[in-house]
């Protein structure tokens, strides 16, 4: 960089240099797990802000980068990213494929005057095969993996997992991953390259044990009928007298027996657990009587032991649990309260999240610290080519 605007100066990927291009959900949250480490990132957004229907006010997935507003259909906006880019360690894109090609953005475009850049690419489909061209959501991708197909109940209609696998774990993260994988071979081949992340490879991997399991005969393709999908009433969760629930993962046998005594039921007046036939009387029993009382009388009886029941929390009670509180599992950033960055360091620790910037606030700073003079910022607003 020609400047050192760091707002992040804690964490192990300071003075790591990445230049975001606004888009939704999986590739901001890259750049998010990115910011929150440390690196300073500058997120290209469009140059008329009130056009944008992309994030909201307080977005954690905005927070802690600076936001330069830029026309990129524009042969100046263009060459606003193009600067930027020359000196960046790393860029993300969310396009379909061919998109940044034609803006003159693409990678050959951006490789040609910054060898080193990683240039990291999220779509659902990735950027080939038959489907790459076309729209899609979470909910697509995680449908051609595999993975939304274990989830539902027995009898029951697959379940949206949220976009947990797709647009978070199996796209931004994977993507995160994948830069960081890019960024150490490059400390020895001194080249960048293209990250192609994509939602359906990723989601597929994040149910690698399951197909292990399927390819053993140890899981099957019936939903709500395995270990691990709600089918066995040691591995499932269960109301309580108050409406609420408690999460019970009691698999080994230990563990089960610590859940037990918590609940106060003989082992020997019970079906064998780990028998799948016996499984419907199983967590009928365990269903009578966790509705005897409500989720905090459980939780307070579970507590200091290896029963593996633990009280379902809403968003609005994460934060005041008291190991998350012990943790710093939750941050608040301008009055919301919001997930902390993650994983802990004990040499390098990440800061505390900064709020989001409006969009495009930080334009003129930004170009000013690339070498634009005050008077070619002023020509750029002017023709609407930045903010």
């Amino acid at each position: 960089m020609q400047a050192n605007m760091e707002e992040n100066v804690a964490g192990p990927l300071t003075g790591l240099t990445v230049v975001e291009l606004a888009g939704l959900a999986p590739g901001p949250f890259a750049a998010t797990v990115l910011a929150d480490l440390g690196a300073e990132v500058i997120k290209v957004d469009r140059a008329k802000p009130g056009a944008d229907v992309l994030g909201f006010a307080g977005d954690p997935l905005a927070r802690s980068r600076r936001s330069i507003g830029v026309d990129t259909k524009s042969p100046e906006g263009v060459e606003v990213v193009r600067t930027l880019a020359a000196t960046a360690d790393v860029l993300i894109e969310g396009f379909r494929p061919g998109v940044t090609e034609r803006m003159g953005l693409g990678p050959e475009d951006l490789h040609a005057i910054n060898p080193g850049l990683v240039y990291g690419r999220i779509t659902g489909w990735g950027q080939d095969g038959p489907l790459a061209p076309f729209a899609g959501h979470d909910l697509n991708y995680i449908g051609l993996s595999g993975a939304l197909h274990q989830i539902g109940r027995s009898g029951q209609r697959p379940v949206p997992p949220l976009n947990l696998l797709g647009d978070y774990g199996g796209g931004g993260l994977l993507l995160a991953m994948g830069i960081l994988a890019a960024l150490f071979e490059r400390s020895r081949s001194g080249k960048g390259q293209v990250v192609d992340a994509s939602m359906v490879d990723g989601s597929a991997l994040l149910a690698t044990q399951m197909f292990g399991l399927f390819a053993g005969g140890g899981w099957s393709d019936r939903r709500g009928e395995n270990m691990l999908d709600g089918g066995a009433p040691y591995y499932d969760t269960y109301e309580t007298s108050d409406g609420r629930y408690v999460a019970v993962g009691a698999i080994e046998m230990r563990f089960w027996a610590a859940l037990l005594e918590v609940l106060g039921l003989d082992a020997a007046e019970l079906p064998e657990r780990l028998d799948p036939q016996n499984w419907v009387a199983v967590r009928e029993i365990l269903a009578a009587r966790i509705r005897t009382k409500s989720r905090d009388e459980w939780t307070k009886l579970a507590e200091g032991t290896d029963a593996c029941l633990t009280p379902v929390l809403s968003p609005g009670e994460v934060a005041e649990h008291p190991h998350n509180a012990a943790r710093k599992t939750f941050v608040e950033v301008d009055g919301a309260v919001q997930p902390a960055p993650a994983p802990k360091f004990d040499r390098t620790p990440a800061g505390t999240p900064t709020a989001p910037h409006e969009k495009g606030a930080d334009t003129a700073e930004v170009l000013a610290a690339y070498g634009y003079s005050a008077d070619r910022i002023a020509e750029l607003r002017e023709a609407g080519t930045i903010a």
